[in-house]
């Protein structure tokens, strides 16, 4: 006969259980039931496929909160479908200076105020791939101060909206189409028959007896170019020799030509110093000529012969005596001569 089991055994173990789940509860969870946390809600335009319940959320790399509702939500006065996606942030793990807790800009009845600061320092909420491998999606905070915040004005749960842009491979998505677009927007038909007539007309000109004598012609004048250029290389070292030969002789006349001068300059003194001696005593005996000669002028008839000779002697003993004081005056002229 099988024993009865007691009751009070059985409610005691179960009282156990219930205390240690909770005792579980408290000592892991902890930190979860403990923390203040604000919730925003964003929209994004871009695909939510591989966003989950749980995704991180992400600030410059730190995890500072996750994912907690994915809906749908269609506006029947727009006919547009929007995809809320509400975020749960830890305040906690955002600080400010001094290790401070940044709470005190995200105070709950501050909240909409301090969210329009972080926005107007551009910061933005951006779908980001956690694996290629997993195609896993992640909400990243980051700041775009460049893109203009945009925010649809639905109201959700009484949630502030926080503004968000395009993923990166729906800006890449989005440029591609783009470029698509223009691309068949342009007359590709025309533009290959264009080329195409083109390519035709540059066959012909290629082909035709004018382009052949271009050719020709230009054959020719690059072999008399290479032979232009053989003769001046040929003629190029005699040329050259005969003008260091040149140079040479050019600087020997050069030297000598200074050491004739030199020579000059050094005798000059005493050959201008003899020179007036010779016209001194040339002009003195001309003088005393001069004396006889009118002496012996007054004796004789002005036709005659003598007459004519004393008047040569008078002028020569004039041009001598000019000749003297020229010297005196431009001594130089003994080398150069006179200067016209």
């Amino acid at each position: 006969m099988s024993k009865s089991v007691n009751p009070a055994v059985i409610g005691g173990f179960t009282l156990g259980a219930v205390l240690l789940l909770v005792a579980a509860l408290l000592i892991f969870g902890a930190g979860k039931f403990g923390a203040d946390r604000i919730r925003f809600v964003v929209f994004f335009e871009s695909s939510l496929n591989g966003l989950e319940i749980g995704a991180p959320v992400k600030m410059q790399g730190v995890n500072i909160g996750q994912v907690v509702e994915i809906a749908l939500h269609f506006d029947n006065k727009s006919g547009v479908l929007y995809k809320p996606v509400v975020l749960e942030i830890e305040r906690s793990l955002l600080t400010g200076t001094g290790a401070t807790a940044l709470p005190a800009e995200l105070e709950h009845e501050h909240l909409k105020e301090s969210r329009d600061r972080l926005v107007a320092s551009g910061m933005r909420a951006r779908l980001e791939t956690q694996s290629l491998l997993t195609g896993l999606l992640y909400v990243d905070f980051n700041f775009h101060p460049n893109r203009p915040p945009v925010f649809t004005g639905l109201e959700y749960k009484g949630l502030l909206e926080f503004p968000s842009v395009l993923a990166t491979a729906d800006e890449l998505r989005s440029t591609a189409e783009e470029f698509a677009r223009a691309l068949r927007a342009l007359p590709l038909d025309e533009i290959v028959q264009d080329l195409a007539g083109s390519l035709r007309e540059i066959r012909t000109m290629l082909a035709s007896d004018d382009m052949k004598q271009s050719r020709e012609a230009l054959l020719a004048t690059l072999r008399s170019l290479e032979q232009s250029s053989q003769t001046l290389n040929s003629n190029l070292a005699p040329l050259m020799k005969s003008a260091d030969r040149t140079v040479v002789d050019t600087s020997a006349l050069v030297r000598d030509t200074h050491l004739l001068v030199s020579e000059l300059q050094r005798q000059m003194p005493q050959l201008l110093s003899n020179t007036d001696k010779t016209l001194l005593a040339a002009i003195s005996a001309l003088n005393r000529a001069e004396g006889s000669l009118q002496k012996m002028g007054d004796a004789v008839g002005p036709d005659s012969a003598l007459t004519d000779t004393l008047d040569a002697m008078r002028q020569a003993s004039r041009s001598i005596r000019d000749l003297t004081d020229y010297l005196e005056r431009h001594p130089e002229a003994v080398l150069s001569g006179k200067q016209q």
